[in-house]
């Protein structure tokens, strides 16, 4: 038996050494005919029109070069890393968030099931990079935490009970509103944490079929006013390992963050973005004609700030932020989960001047009035949303929503919860005011890094509250409407239009721009409401305007001479079963728009808004499910939606 093996094991070696030196052979032959064989990917080779500009072939689709595939993804995920999550009970770690992305069941931080009805595209993790581990090293009891006076203290009072857990995570929070320092120093633990952070995004991703990228959530939160961003980088380990994370402990000036992004491309060739979110709790902040530092806004801000900021963060667990209905007084859709009542520490309560400083639809028309002093528009951004969970879970969907934190997981208890804990009763937020939301939509070629982050970078994006809305949107000056349900739809498009993230421009007396869109319902979800437009514009007098235009609505109803169809699409929705059927509304949805009410004169915007039919909200499925009574401070039903980013129009 021995001599048969080692028989056997020797034939084994003859051939592979035999394969080995055919192959030397016929490499050398290569080389000396000049021909140089290649091994790249499929993910290096870039084949266009341009392969073909010469020669008349067969195939439309050999060649194609325009993005064809929409990827849903979320871009605001915190893990155990954060201290606002693991020290408030969330073990869930940064494997099991990739692995629940990409469609696997996992246990929750409460010991539930639970999985997605389809996997993500992408993820990026942005644990805050405030203190990011300290969590689990607190838990751990890791030698580099013990070694500092600060941290052996913190570590200490997590570990005396409830009271000094308190006490330990209150001082935690004074040292990022208060004292402005780090009190751990340089913290070379936070340094391995980080590489060890970004070393896991590049483990996980898989060009093709899941990307994970890396970034972090930037804290600004001066006099408990909301100034977050979330950074994020479309590098992998060999760039982003050379950074670290920009804390409040730097700064909590926004253009300091900017110098960051700058500094980290200039070093290492990467690129990187900021984007803003929840300007909603900023009381009037975010989308200010000042600066953090009480400026009025001039153009190097403006250039500065669109250049590092393309997109905003509108819609997410801590409210939706299109529009709201003081603002927008003639969209009856604009009441729709708006958290206004303080800033995020419910220290203030709200003003009405502060919304229009707060809201997209308001901020894009403060845009166009900077523009026109400053001669670029500072808050030109595409529009998406994202979860902002700290739970390591990405559950958008009503009918599978897992809550911002631990203690918000499913339970009979939780909706009394408090979100946003105030002196002031009126300011509070209770988890049953969470929004089910949301999600980042991209169009690309294919599922990279650098495929989606050029989408962000044009901003060919857009928002959903949570379902997966198919929609495109183009803009020209001759479609027709024969052409919206061509088969070449998307081909011509983007040969005589732009798409949305676009500028369209220079248009003439007699003109009007003309609008393709098309929208298709989540496969797994509700048939679609209407499609509408949302202009808003800049008259010559430097006064700005919205109006709505439906533009396609569902079940044969009719839009009147105004632009609009009063008739509600009705609801199936049966409150106390918490189910619904799709026999109202449509699959899908397509129109072809021409503006009416067009000047070249006057620079404007356009997005598209798709509403959903009704559908009971994850509180109503709370109810149903632990046989509860519904919260009252709440609807019993949603209508989902995705809003695009914008066109915009400029005279020249």
């Amino acid at each position: 038996m021995k001599t048969a093996l080692i028989a056997i094991k020797s034939n084994d070696e003859i051939k592979v050494l035999s394969d080995v030196g055919l192959f030397i052979l016929i490499f050398a032959l290569f080389i000396l005919l000049g021909i140089r064989p290649s091994f790249a990917s499929p993910y290096d080779i870039k084949v266009t029109q341009d392969d073909f500009k010469d020669e008349r072939v067969y195939s439309p689709y050999a060649g194609r070069d325009y993005p064809d595939s929409v990827l849903f993804g979320d871009t605001h995920f915190h893990t155990n890393l954060s201290f606002d999550a693991g020290l408030v009970g969330t073990r869930l770690t940064m494997d099991e968030g990739y692995r629940f992305a990409r469609g696997e069941k996992v246990i929750s931080n409460t010991g539930q099931p639970v999985q997605l009805i389809r996997p993500l595209d992408f993820l990026v993790i942005t644990d805050h990079a405030e203190f990011i581990g300290l969590a689990p090293m607190i838990h751990r009891s890791d030698p580099d935490l013990l070694a500092d006076p600060w941290g052996r203290w913190v570590h200490e009072r997590f570990n005396a009970g409830p009271e000094g857990r308190m006490e330990a995570f209150t001082d935690i929070i004074k040292w990022g509103t208060v004292k402005m320092q780090n009190p751990m120093g340089s913290n070379n633990a936070a340094k391995s944490i980080w590489r060890d952070f970004v070393e896991k995004a590049d483990t996980y991703n898989e060009p093709g079929r899941f990307t994970a990228m890396t970034g972090f959530e930037w804290t600004s939160t001066p006099k408990g006013d909301n100034l977050h961003r979330v950074v994020i980088f479309a590098d992998g380990f060999e760039k982003t390992s050379q950074t670290l994370p920009y804390s409040l402990f730097d700064s909590q000036d926004p253009q300091d963050l900017w110098a960051y992004l700058a500094s980290y491309e200039e070093q290492t060739g990467g690129r990187a973005v900021a984007i803003p979110h929840n300007g909603n709790l900023s009381n009037g902040l975010m989308f200010n004609p000042k600066n953090f530092r009480g400026q009025t806004i001039n153009r190097d801000y403006a250039e500065r700030r669109i250049r590092w900021e393309p997109l905003y963060e509108m819609t997410q667990i801590k409210g939706d932020e299109e529009a709201h209905p003081l603002v927008s007084t003639e969209d009856e859709f604009a009441d729709f989960e708006n958290w206004d009542v303080s800033n995020i520490a419910g220290s203030a309560p709200k003003e009405d001047w502060m919304l229009r400083y707060e809201y997209a639809r308001s901020a894009l028309l403060v845009g166009l009035e900077l523009g026109k002093k400053t001669g670029v528009n500072p808050f030109k951004f595409g529009m998406i949303g994202a979860s902002d969970t700290h739970t390591a879970l990405s559950t958008t969907r009503e009918e599978n929503y897992f809550g911002k934190y631990q203690k918000t997981e499913p339970s009979p208890y939780r909706h009394n919860n408090e979100v946003i804990p105030a002196d002031d009763p009126a300011l509070r937020i209770m988890t049953s005011q969470e929004q089910a939301a949301g999600l980042m939509a991209v169009w690309a070629r294919e599922n990279t890094r650098s495929e989606i982050f050029d989408a962000m970078s044009r901003k060919e994006v857009y928002a959903t509250t949570g379902t997966r809305i198919r929609v495109r949107v183009f803009a020209g000056w001759d479609f027709n409407s024969e052409e919206v349900v061509r088969p070449d739809f998307i081909a011509e498009g983007y040969r005589r239009g732009v798409p949305m993230g676009g500028d369209l421009m220079g248009g003439q007396k007699g003109q009007a721009p003309t609008f393709m869109v098309r929208a298709l319902r989540d496969p797994d979800g509700a048939n679609l409401d209407r499609i509408q437009i949302i202009k808003g514009w800049l008259d010559r007098k430097g006064k700005t305007h919205e109006r709505i235009y439906d533009i396609a609505v569902s079940d044969d109803r009719k839009i009147g001479k105004d632009g609009r169809a009063r008739q509600a699409v009705g609801s199936t929705v049966d409150i106390a079963t918490a189910t619904y059927t799709n026999t109202i509304g449509d699959a899908l949805l397509m129109a072809h728009w021409k503006d009416p009410d067009f000047d070249p004169k006057e620079h404007a915007f356009y997005y598209v808004r798709v509403l959903e039919i009704p559908t009971p909200r994850w509180t109503t499925y709370d109810a149903a499910f632990f046989g509860l009574d519904r919260p009252k401070n709440v609807p019993a039903t949603v209508q989902d939606r995705a809003y695009t980013s914008p066109i915009w129009y400029s005279p020249n």
